[in-house]
């Protein structure tokens, strides 16, 4: 029988992760459209998807930031009862999204090219890698604002509202894709093109319908909207960490690609390409799934610490870790068992269908620890214990390069590649975690403010 207090605790993850979890499915829905889509074009314009993916998801996922420190920033200031602080502390989080989304939109779109020539694919991927990425880069902005105010909602305990933006942006970007890749009555579409345009045109939707609420709330609470410039340099500098912890995450999955691109030429290159940007969209899809539960954590944990309640902080995060093992084993389970099948839903290539199953039960065994990584990962975002968490990544990145290119100069191909990334990526992440987790050094109570 459940105690009251587990009740208690069980309810509010409950209440703030459900909806996540739900909008977390949704938006990597955005990859999974664009691959079932593309990867009935052929399997060079899926291998040009992978490349280009990796390549956005890198630019974009180097700013997270905007959305974790946001959320830990915007809590704190709400666990201790200043809710006016807290949105004023979002605002100067959105403007500079803005201004990080005009600079790497200009920046990726001048070095498209070289970007796509980093991966040395086959010039057919090549040639469609660039396509899809020059495109896709004009929509950076628009994906920056959509972290920072769902940054924001969430500090403010509202995991809601981001879903139903998600849901519908994601329902927008499907109908969009379908119609710009293959066209409409007479018209015969875009290809390739079309998907990137699609999902562009989704994103500023999205973002527009997110900054709506954001703003609303901002003038209820009397926060100024005009951009404040010592608090945006703030926020950046305050981003920094989370942005080295978040590059080196980043450069583990970029190396795991590289390591297969190196490991095979011709036909089989493409093959592994196609097959290893499936399983990563998969893998990415579960990741979202099991980060459902971190961005409660990340919200809990920066009210109560806030608050001052340190017994709290401890409570909820032992409840939550429990939670992510169950959560893991489950998502584990289901992708083992559906593995015979996914790979006919995105292409019709049977070589990539055949390597796609040992490769996703690679990940589903892997599954159960990323679930309390996601969750440990969360807490200590939460916490706002960035610097431990860039120094921790670095270490992780130091150990998992040698071994996925090893794993590939040895001739072990796609599966070893897949194994080395389950094994010695998640697997050091989780130690480095668990390690931080047991001490005291991260529970540091009381309001961070950004501005001297």
């Amino acid at each position: 029988m459940r105690r009251p207090e587990d009740v208690a605790l069980d309810h509010e993850i409950l209440r703030l992760a459900l909806p996540a979890f739900l909008a977390l499915v949704a938006e990597p829905m955005f990859l999974l459209a664009d691959a079932a889509v593309v990867g009935h074009l052929g399997t060079p314009e899926l291998a040009g998807l992978g490349v280009a993916g990796v390549v956005l998801q890198t630019a974009v996922g180097l700013c997270v930031f905007l959305a974790y420190g946001t959320t830990a920033a915007v809590a704190r200031h709400l666990g201790a009862g200043d809710t006016r602080g807290a949105l004023a502390q979002g605002i100067d989080g959105v403007w500079l999204a803005v201004v990080l989304g005009v600079v790497v939109t200009a920046i990726g779109v001048v070095l498209t090219d070289p970007l796509v020539a980093l991966f040395d694919p086959s010039p057919a991927v090549a040639e469609h890698a660039t396509t899809y990425l020059r495109i896709a880069f004009l929509g950076t902005t628009p994906l920056l604002v959509m972290l920072a105010t769902t940054g924001v909602l969430r500090g403010l305990q509202d995991t809601r509202t981001p879903l139903v933006v998600a849901v519908a942006g994601n329902a927008l970007n499907i109908v969009l894709n379908v119609v710009l890749v293959y066209g409409l009555g007479g018209w015969d579409g875009l290809g390739l093109a079309g998907s990137a345009i699609g999902s562009v045109l989704a994103q500023v939707a999205s973002a527009a319908a997110l900054l709506a609420v954001v703003v609303r709330g901002a003038r209820r609470e009397g926060a100024g909207l005009a951009p404040d410039w010592r608090g945006i340099r703030a926020a950046g500098r305050a981003g920094v960490a989370l942005v080295v912890r978040t590059l080196t995450l980043r450069a583990a999955l970029l190396v795991t690609t590289y390591a297969v691109t190196i490991g095979a030429t011709g036909r089989d290159q493409e093959v592994d390409l196609a097959t290893h940007q499936l399983a990563m969209t998969l893998w990415t899809f579960l990741a979202f799934v099991l980060d459902a539960i971190a961005i409660a954590a990340q919200a809990i944990t920066g009210r109560h610490l806030g608050a001052g309640d340190v017994a709290a902080t401890r409570a909820v995060t032992d409840r939550m870790v429990r939670w992510g093992i169950i959560s893991g084993v489950v998502t584990g389970l289901l992708l083992a068992a559906a593995s015979p099948v996914l790979g006919r839903l995105f292409t019709g290539d049977a070589a990539v269908q055949d390597l796609l199953v040992p490769v996703l039960v690679v990940a589903a065994l892997g599954q159960p620890v990323a679930g309390v990584v996601f969750v440990l990962d969360g807490v200590l975002i939460g916490a706002g214990d960035g610097p431990y968490l860039a120094r921790a990544g670095l270490l992780v990145l130091v150990l998992h390069a040698p071994a996925v290119l090893a794993a590939t100069l040895l001739d072990g191909g796609l599966v070893v590649v897949w194994a080395v990334f389950a094994a010695v990526f998640m697997g050091a992440r989780l130690v480095v975690l668990l390690h931080r987790a047991r001490g005291d050094a991260w529970l540091v109570t009381g309001v961070r403010s950004l501005t001297p």
